[in-house]
């Protein structure tokens, strides 16, 4: 079981070097497609800044907060995003096409050679964005630092790359069945972006309890982010609760994987 495991991961790691390698061939492509990340990425953060300089806040939530959020869910984002690229285009580049096909006759996992189908390294653009908004926060907040709270981000942040890759992967699943649902997947994805970015408590309690307990956005950024600040969280959690919280990204991550599964039995190919 350890020797597949490993082996599966050396294989991994080569085709993500093979990826790296043919993308760096065209290396003024790489770099344009880059700072065209960071520049678009960054006009979001503008509009974020617009915001709190005509109103001063958001409720009780400064800007340094805000920002805090924006950064950790685009850093997040980036990851997940250059990672996952051969489950973004599964519907339009297998399943239409019939290549998949040619994936289930080779003796490796499904996931395994998608995953490795293209590592995306121009989305550094929109890291480098959220990390330089994520650093002025953390910088303007003064967080009182402690080893629970630096291990608390770094587990937030690997729930929180999984969590996007989980939609990505269930994306790809409804391609079996609806092979146009992308826009609908967008909503929660790039959409899920776009919500993560504000405090989950200035939203109605519908769309709370959706992000916490089906879709579990808010415990990879706001719950987190709220034993972070030091703060009591306006909705009443626990700070056991918000650290704890991240564990649904993970979770949310196996099911998205046993969903996968299911929609691979049910797949019938294009019939050509």
């Amino acid at each position: 079981m350890a020797d597949s495991i490993a082996n599966d991961f050396a294989l991994y790691l080569k085709m993500v070097s093979q990826s790296i390698r043919s993308q760096l061939q065209y290396r003024l492509s790489f770099l344009l497609m880059s700072i065209g990340n960071f520049v678009t990425s960054g006009v979001e953060a503008f509009g974020v800044w617009a915001l709190f300089d005509r109103f001063g806040t958001l409720g009780q939530w400064s800007l340094p907060q805000i920002a805090f959020l924006y950064g950790l869910v685009n850093c997040v984002f980036a990851v997940a995003e250059g990672l996952a690229r051969g489950f973004d285009i599964f519907g339009s580049e297998f399943v239409k096409t019939g290549n998949f096909d040619r994936l289930l006759l080779r003796p490796r996992s499904t996931v395994l050679q998608l995953a490795g189908h293209e590592f995306q390294i121009h989305r550094i653009g929109r890291f480098v964005q959220g990390a330089v908004v994520f650093g002025w926060a953390v910088w303007m907040l003064g967080i009182d630092w402690h080893a629970g709270k630096v291990l608390l981000l770094v587990f937030t942040f690997v729930a929180g790359v999984a969590f996007f890759y989980a939609l990505f992967i269930i994306q790809a699943t409804f391609s079996f069945w609806a092979t146009e649902s992308l826009e609908i997947m967008n909503t929660l994805t790039y959409g899920g972006v776009e919500t993560a970015q504000y405090p989950l408590a200035i939203y109605r309690k519908v769309f709370r309890r959706f992000f916490t307990y089906i879709v579990p956005l808010g415990c990879i950024t706001y719950f987190p982010a709220i034993a972070v600040f030091g703060i009591d969280d306006p909705l009443g959690s626990s700070r056991l609760f918000q650290y704890m919280a991240p564990c649904a990204g993970l979770g949310f991550f196996a099911a998205a994987i046993f969903l996968w599964r299911f929609g691979i039995r049910h797949y019938t190919s294009t019939g050509s």
